[in-house]
């Protein structure tokens, strides 16, 4: 037999897999919804929220979405992106809950070590006091396990305790699609629907349902100028420093974040299925390729899950 599969065999394998992936989504979505008693979704107006968001949309209806959406903005953000946040949760008929870094400040209960510091550390407290402040028991999130190793430890039920660290040695066992949600008095989960996507199956999703998408995820010009090997967008937020000179360039995001952290790569793919094929020939993961923050140690990012970050 033949093992290479002609293009409307392929096509008809790739929708087999992410039909498996959507279908595997839906059935978490919807268990959270019938096991969590105060349960809300994390919505940045990222891809893989806008992806997750889809899959709600399917398993509920639009306007019939059982929980809110909620977004830790750092003050930071860019504005297309908050923008079609806005509008798609509008949309939808979806309630939208922000909590903002700034307020956290205001109380003193985030303290930067100086103005120019990154902001998007700091997410975990606001998090945790809007999980406070609504008595969430679930938070449903967008992350993938193949972005990075910390990321790749996780269960799709993460289970927080009562100060809501991660205890990755305490992690329980998952077979079967059979979770264990007990929860004790102020503990809470993280739940992970599309922990088993990988990029690809993202963007391929996308291409496939034709996910609207803020226009920052495909190529455009923008001034840059290059530092220990990427690409840092140069904004009132990152300006240049002394003896550097900005760049024009084609470029996209693959991954959206406080823009203190977050940087392009160079790119002309206009669509999603350009960025399919270019995705195809990657060997460095998102978070590797743009992100500053995560230039650091696995350990890094670890602490940072254990002391309440996403």
């Amino acid at each position: 037999m033949n093992s290479l599969a002609t293009p409307s065999a392929q096509h008809h394998l790739s929708n087999a897999h992410l039909d498996a992936l959507e279908e595997e989504t839906i059935f978490i979505l919807r268990e959270v919804a019938a096991v969590f008693e105060r349960p809300t979704l994390l919505f940045s107006g990222g891809k893989d929220s806008l992806v997750l968001l889809k899959c709600a949309e399917k398993a509920f209806g639009a306007g019939r979405i059982p929980y809110p959406l909620l977004m830790i903005d750092t003050g930071h953000n860019f504005h297309e992106v908050t923008d079609f946040r806005d509008f798609r949760a509008k949309e939808l008929g979806a309630e939208l809950i922000v909590r903002n870094v700034e307020d956290s400040m205001k109380r003193g209960t985030v303290r930067l070590a100086h103005p120019g510091e990154s902001r998007n550390v700091h997410q975990s407290v606001t998090l945790l006091e809007a999980i406070e402040e609504f008595r969430f028991d679930a938070l449903i999130g967008g992350a993938r396990r193949d972005e990075e190793k910390a990321r790749a430890k996780e269960r799709i039920f993460s289970h927080r305790d009562s100060f809501g660290q991660w205890q990755p040695k305490a992690q329980r066992p998952e077979l079967w699609t059979l979770f264990n949600t007990r929860l004790q008095p102020g503990e809470h989960f993280r739940v992970f629907p599309i922990s088993n996507w990988t990029e690809l199956d993202v963007w391929q999703y996308i291409e496939r349902e034709q996910i609207a998408l803020p226009s920052l995820y495909y190529t455009h010009k923008r001034e840059v100028v290059e530092r220990k090997g990427l690409l840092v967008p140069v904004t009132d937020l990152t300006p240049l420093k002394a003896g550097e000179t900005a760049e024009q360039r084609d470029v996209r995001f693959r991954t959206v974040g406080d823009i203190t952290c977050t940087c392009p790569v160079e790119s002309f793919a206009a669509t999603a299925g350009d960025i399919v094929i270019e995705t195809l020939a990657a060997d460095v993961s998102e978070r590797g390729a743009t992100r500053m923050d995560d230039k650091t140690s696995e350990a890094s990012m670890e602490k940072r899950k254990k002391d309440g970050y996403f």
